[in-house]
């Protein structure tokens, strides 16, 4: 993985009553260091939106989790090449950390919407916001790796988020 990003499992208990699932804590120093949380948005996704590119400049890091749905979530390094796919879902809840500074995004996969709820370290400032943006289909984001494979069918060409997860 790209420095910086991490994958938190999140225990789900069950009972008879239904589930409980800490999603948050101060005190897991494993995924926010000394990260403040300063914001919470809950997003809703068709399912085969993509929602991708941009990046935050200014230190921002955002904390996903999809609480319902599954999303593919992936970061680039324009510097490396390295690109990073994680695949998240509400059936197997985790935080994923996205240092801003990458370029990052989503696409929902499956047949339902998704739901993802996600921090941010930063406020929005809707009259100076803390977003550069590419298109999703950029012709720029081309990886020279895929989560550390420089052998995967998709390295060295632009971008495809629609790309058959079969072949």
């Amino acid at each position: 993985m790209l420095t910086g990003i991490a994958v938190k499992p999140l225990n789900r208990f069950l009972d008879e009553r239904g589930a409980f699932t800490e999603v948050m804590r101060r005190d897991w120093k494993d995924l926010f260091a000394e990260d403040e949380i300063m914001q919470t948005n809950l997003s809703v996704t068709y399912p085969g939106i993509i929602r991708a590119w941009h990046r935050h400049l200014r230190g921002q890091t955002d904390y996903f989790i999809a609480l319902k749905g599954a999303i593919k979530i992936c970061v680039y390094d324009e510097k490396t090449g390295e690109l990073d796919e994680i695949v998240s879902t509400g059936q197997d809840m985790q935080v994923v950390r996205m240092p801003g500074h990458y370029w990052h995004g989503f696409k929902v996969v499956g047949n339902e919407p998704a739901m993802l709820l996600y921090f941010t370290t930063k406020l929005y400032d809707s009259a100076n916001p803390d977003e550069e943006r590419k298109a999703w289909n950029d012709l720029t984001i081309i990886p020279k790796s895929i989560n550390g494979k420089a052998q995967d069918p998709r390295v060295a060409k632009t971008w495809d988020w629609n790309y058959p997860p079969h072949k």
